[in-house]
């Protein structure tokens, strides 16, 4: 709850949210061992505090496009995308409520689908794998230490995108949601 001499910023807060998204994007093009970035937690982050439905999908695909310009494009650049707005969605259904619990089960599921999808498309566009259920199988037996990384780095990531967040709003009332909505 807000005392009165303490108001809630809404600036403050769209600035704090945007400024942890664009970190976890720079942090993206530095260098890192594979698949141990934070953009799974970016889109799962973006998805639980930004009101705006519209804007929690814009922002991690402007913040990958930014990146991409340096990392790279390729064939299976629209699957990682869509990967990510689906870790956005996943992200969604924090916004109501935000826990330990909640934020680690979605880790766990946003890791668990950006495998699931990225393999898939590995194996369906890429050619390293023969296409048959043997060749799928090859594929995501071989995607398995990427996975560990994918799961560590938005486990890392996203303790440290919601603990900072939550840490600003215990220590800054004015960043602190609206009682009516959050920004």
């Amino acid at each position: 709850m807000q005392s009165s001499t303490h108001p809630e910023s809404p600036l403050l807060r769209s600035l704090l949210i945007l400024a942890l998204i664009l970190i976890a994007a720079a942090l993206r093009v530095a260098p890192h061992p594979w698949n141990f970035t934070p953009v799974g937690a970016m889109a799962l982050f973006s998805g639980a505090v930004i009101r705006d439905r519209r804007l929690a999908f814009i922002l991690p695909v402007l913040a990958m496009a930014a990146g991409d310009v340096f990392v790279g494009f390729n064939i299976l650049t629209p699957l990682v995308y869509a990967s990510f707005l689906l870790s956005v969605a996943i992200g969604r259904f924090l916004y109501e409520k935000r826990s330990v619990a909640r934020i680690g089960g979605a880790t766990l599921l946003g890791a668990v689908q950006f495998f699931v999808i990225t393999n898939f498309g590995d194996w369906a566009f890429l050619g390293s794998y023969p296409h048959t259920a043997a060749g799928l199988l090859a594929c995501y037996i071989s995607g398995v230490p990427f996975f560990w990384n994918t799961l560590a780095g938005d486990a890392l990531y996203a303790t440290l995108l919601f603990g900072a967040f939550a840490l600003v709003e215990q220590l800054v009332p004015a960043a602190q949601a609206r009682t009516c909505g959050r920004v």
